[in-house]
């Protein structure tokens, strides 16, 4: 708890104050990736691959651009700073330890922003979401990556959706913002990488499965190239009695 702690007094002067509230998701997020660090290796290295699989064939490796680069343990980070100029990383927030192993990295090509990726207040304002829009901006842009984000996006988004007064926002809310970014990465002009996870089921020790959901929502994904399964609560976790796993799917 101490080291959470103080984790969490670092990041604060570093992010702006609209994402200060989820540097706590961030530091939870971190906290439990160390716990469970063994049982979370294989889905790691299978994004990472992916990741690697998507940008093989480029021709051109120019700016890359990680949505929920998060902690950084999914994304191939070495591999991009070295091959492209720039790489920019976009999340709610950067943790501390992550920038500070980044300069300790001497990365002088990779750029951490602070951003929200849901479109929901386009969205609350009446307008056509369009999350990932700015992208047309980006300069000389050769590749992006949905690093393990959709689902995050989905869950946030509901949470918000639900605590709105009722009929603030479209019932569709959910589904109309999981769809706005898969539209935005498949109306990229360059190669893209989804990489995200579609469900998750509760399985008690002796195997059997107590509860499943669609973290999706229904919106339907292109055609997977991968697909595994991420502990993402093993036995003990959150209970000695059942584990959590997520199923990902990989697309490029």
């Amino acid at each position: 708890m101490i080291t959470e702690a103080l984790l969490y007094a670092a990041t604060l002067p570093l992010t702006g104050k609209t994402c200060r509230k989820f540097i706590r998701h961030s530091v939870d997020l971190w906290s439990r990736a160390g716990r469970c660090a063994g049982d979370w290796a294989d889905h790691e290295e299978k994004s990472r691959n992916a990741i690697r699989a998507a940008v093989a064939g480029l021709r051109q490796k120019r700016t890359a651009v990680v949505l929920g680069s998060g902690l950084l343990r999914d994304v191939p980070i070495e591999e991009l700073a070295r091959d492209f100029d720039t790489v920019v990383l976009i999340d709610l927030v950067h943790l501390a330890s992550v920038r500070l192993w980044l300069a300790a990295k001497g990365y002088r090509n990779v750029r951490p922003i602070e951003r929200d990726l849901s479109g929901y207040d386009d969205l609350a304002a009446g307008q056509e979401p369009e999350p990932l829009g700015f992208l047309r901006d980006v300069p000389y842009l050769d590749f992006v990556v949905s690093a393990n984000l959709l689902s995050q996006i989905g869950r946030g988004v509901k949470r918000r959706h639900e605590a709105e007064a009722t009929g603030r926002m479209p019932e569709d809310t959910v589904e109309r913002l999981i769809a706005a970014h898969l539209v935005g990465l498949w109306g990229l002009s360059c190669q893209y990488c989804l990489v995200t996870d579609v469900a998750y089921a509760v399985i008690d020790r002796n195997g059997k499965t107590h509860e499943e959901a669609d973290l999706l929502h229904g919106v339907a994904l292109p055609p997977a190239k991968a697909v595994w399964t991420w502990p993402v609560a093993p036995l003990g976790e959150e209970s000695k009695d059942y584990r959590i796993e997520h199923k990902v799917i990989a697309s490029w």
